[in-house]
């Protein structure tokens, strides 16, 4: 059963445009409409009522089925029963633990035999990431939304990790005064700066310099996966450091940057006021004039 928090304010922005009350107003119209749709059929229909194309052109219908999913548990809107067991109904894809083999690896990283970074692209490679995240990280696994690449970093014996890379949050204030951006500059391109928003390494990688080379491994792909996957190339990467666990080693030794603290009011901007952990807040460019890319989409070959 689907439970809901009605104390949620109306989200400033849906598929990275302005929602608030008129959006809202939107949804309950389509819901109005009859027949009634399926959630399906209601997520392409506010794609297209908010002009929600994402950089590439494509409607993103699995973010605005997210999107309404949320809206419905905070109990601002209502959605029609699922019609399938897919999604929101189906249990998540599970590796037999049988082949996650949990092989110890010591030697420095550059002597790893058969270190690899492979991308999530079948669902075999989706059931080993989603146990990993579900029994290793100390965060658990949760379903990212919208344009996104997830990575497996394994060895010949085996799997040792799992890296995410999806929307980056709305509004960062170390963020934006690092880049030197003014507010509308950040709407027109914030799809390309990415949240690096899971990185584990399993308890048996005990190998110096992982943790770095398997960013610096990411960060040197991800361009070129995104623009094949979604016909653009991110230029940034940022990451949201829990300070009381981590001290942001690996982006250290990868030559991120630290460029200060979150305020603690959640991804979603000025308006959620639910109190988070204050966190630092690291950047990894992923080519050198991302700050001109970023500010006047100077983007060059």
């Amino acid at each position: 059963m689907e439970t809901t928090d009605q104390n949620k304010p109306i989200p400033e922005q849906l598929l990275g445009k302005p929602f608030g009350e008129r959006g809202l107003g939107l949804v309950q119209e389509e819901l109005g409409r009859g027949p009634g749709p399926s959630r399906s059929e209601l997520a392409r229909r506010v794609c297209v009522r908010l002009d929600g194309r994402s950089p590439g052109g494509a409607y993103p219908f699995m973010s605005a089925r997210v999107g309404l999913l949320r809206l419905h548990r905070a109990g601002l809107i209502t959605l029609p029963e699922p019609r399938h067991r897919h999604g929101n109904g189906q249990p998540l894809r599970r590796a037999r633990w049988a082949s996650v083999a949990q092989n110890p690896v010591s030697v420095r990283a550059d002597l790893v035999p058969g270190l690899l970074l492979e991308r999530v692209s079948k669902p075999e490679l989706s059931a080993v990431y989603n146990e990993l995240m579900t029994h290793w990280h100390y965060l658990g696994y949760t379903a990212l939304a919208g344009a996104q690449v997830r990575c497996l970093l394994g060895w010949r014996e085996g799997w040792l990790g799992a890296l995410s890379f999806g929307a980056s949050a709305w509004s960062v204030a170390a963020r934006a005064e690092f880049i030197g951006w003014p507010p509308a500059e950040r709407q027109q391109r914030l799809h390309l700066i990415l949240n690096h928003s899971r990185f584990l390494l399993v308890p048996w990688a005990r190998s110096p310099n992982l943790a770095s080379r398997a960013l610096s491994g990411c960060a040197q792909r991800l361009p070129a996966d995104f623009r094949v996957l979604y016909g653009y190339a991110p230029v940034l990467l940022e990451t949201f450091v829990a300070q009381d666990r981590f001290a942001g080693a690996a982006y250290r030794a990868a030559n991120g940057r630290c460029v200060g603290q979150t305020q603690g009011r959640g991804k979603k901007g000025p308006r959620h006021q639910a109190p988070c952990p204050r966190k630092t807040v690291w950047v990894y460019p992923l080519r050198p004039d991302f700050r001109a890319v970023l500010r006047r989409g100077e983007e060059r070959a």
